[in-house]
């Protein structure tokens, strides 16, 4: 980082006050606790792991140093379900992080996809031969999840995923959160969640019959299936 972008040695110190007011506050929050589930518990939780994490980015950033604590993840900081009983609708918010490991392959797949699209084979479409374009034919011309088990043939690898149901009295009007689809969550609408990621391969999940925070089995149905389809013939590593 840039001596220009770094944090000032005030505003390092302002991020401690704020973890030690939220460290006051969680501990009150706690010991006025009415229930397993009080959300003033809850609310204080995320307020000290926020600070906590803006303290230690900080603290990085400015004097390369970092704190003996442990950020707690997103599935630890969601407050309890507070939707209705009997949703008459849901949505379903999904994020699928993917690395280009192999441009080439990505770029060979979009043409022969384009080419396809020709009677004569001849593809003009200039498209296809940058990255971001090949990326928009795929998913354009492919499911999400039929990606997602074909991902190495498609030249990407995986990386983090996470998919969030969220439930509502009703269903939103048509197009109303188009232009922004991510903006309008509620996290204590959300009924349930589902991650996968590699910080899972070297722990042992305490999973409860009553309490699944993630499945792994779902990283490892994709690793199985890879290359299943038989859509596309296998790629020539010369291209």
């Amino acid at each position: 980082m840039s001596d220009a972008a770094q944090p000032t040695a005030a505003e390092v110190r302002a991020a401690a006050e704020a973890v030690k007011t939220a460290l006051d506050r969680h501990l009150a929050a706690v010991e006025r606790r009415s229930g397993d589930d009080d959300p003033a518990v809850s609310e204080a939780f995320n307020q000290l792991a926020a600070a906590a994490e803006v303290y230690d980015e900080l603290l990085y950033d400015r004097h390369d140093e970092v704190t003996p604590f442990e950020i707690p993840g997103a599935e630890d900081a969601l407050p309890p379900y507070a939707g209705p009983d009997e949703p008459n609708a849901i949505s379903v918010l999904i994020r699928r992080d993917y690395t280009v490991a192999e441009p080439q392959r990505l770029l060979a797949q979009a043409q022969r996809i384009e080419a396809a699209e020709y009677d004569d084979g001849v593809d003009d479409d200039e498209a296809a031969r940058s990255v971001p374009g090949a990326l928009g034919i795929l998913f354009g011309e492919f499911e999400p999840d039929e990606i997602a088990s074909r991902h190495k043939e498609f030249g990407l690898e995986e990386g983090d995923s996470t998919l969030w149901v969220t439930a509502a009295e009703e269903p939103p009007e048509a197009g109303e959160w188009l232009e922004a689809p991510f903006e309008h969550f509620d996290p204590q609408q959300v009924v349930c969640r589902f991650d996968v990621s590699a910080v899972f391969d070297d722990e042992a999940p305490d999973i409860e019959d009553d309490d699944i925070d993630f499945v792994e089995e779902d990283h490892e149905d994709a690793e199985d299936h890879d290359g299943d389809g038989d859509e596309l013939e296998p790629l020539d590593a010369e291209k």
